[in-house]
């Protein structure tokens, strides 16, 4: 039976955070929300985490996750960034925007592509998730809530405990969450391409 939090959206009780965090360094899997839609997360180091991860969302070894970082400077210690790459980085974070950039020996192999070597990393603009970056000291390993059949992420995190109560370890509420996902950049080869379309603007990376 999963637990079930219920925190202010703008002020996250201090109490609710640790414990979530505890429960995290200890392996757990959480629902999370972010400034795009509910996922799930855990520790990095967590091999098994992987494929609880997997197994609910029904996807093989090839889906990729995504870092969820606190700013930029845990970025750059995860992922390789040169100048322009900082500058664009800098420009639309936080915000709802997911770039792939090729990883370091920093992280776990098995978080990376695997021929490629890149990964999903991105700073949210939350203060639910800020605040449980701050506490962890580090990233958080994140996939989008997107279950088996549905073609949307879940948004109420009521359902999702009702779906999920058996298969994750804590669920964090704060609000509603919408369906629209990150925007996606590959900037692993130099020059931004858009992957995915989402909720972060085109016009900033000048992809429009």
């Amino acid at each position: 039976m999963s637990q079930f939090f219920s925190l202010h959206p703008e002020h996250p009780q201090p109490r609710l955070i640790k414990q979530a965090a505890e429960i995290i360094r200890d392996g757990g899997l959480v629902v999370l929300p972010t400034d795009a839609a509910y996922a799930f997360g855990g520790h990095t180091g967590d091999a098994g985490l992987l494929d609880r991860i997997r197994r609910i969302r029904g996807v093989d070894e090839r889906h990729l996750f995504t870092l969820m970082c606190r700013d930029l400077s845990e970025i750059a210690t995860y992922a390789r960034v040169d100048n322009s790459q900082y500058r664009l980085l800098k420009a639309v974070t936080p915000g709802p925007y997911t770039f792939i950039l090729e990883g370091t020996k920093e992280l776990p192999r098995r978080v990376l592509h695997p021929k490629r070597k890149t990964l999903g990393l991105r700073v949210p603009d939350h203060p639910l998730i800020q605040a449980l970056l701050a506490e962890l000291n580090e990233p958080l390993l994140v996939s989008s809530l997107i279950l088996p059949g549905d073609e949307l992420p879940l948004t109420d995190a009521e359902e999702i405990r009702d779906r999920l109560e058996k298969q994750v370890d804590l669920v964090l509420e704060c609000g509603h969450c919408g369906t629209e996902m990150t925007t996606v950049v590959n900037l692993a080869d130099g020059t931004p391409e858009l992957v995915r379309d989402g909720l972060g603007p085109l016009a900033p990376l000048g992809l429009d």
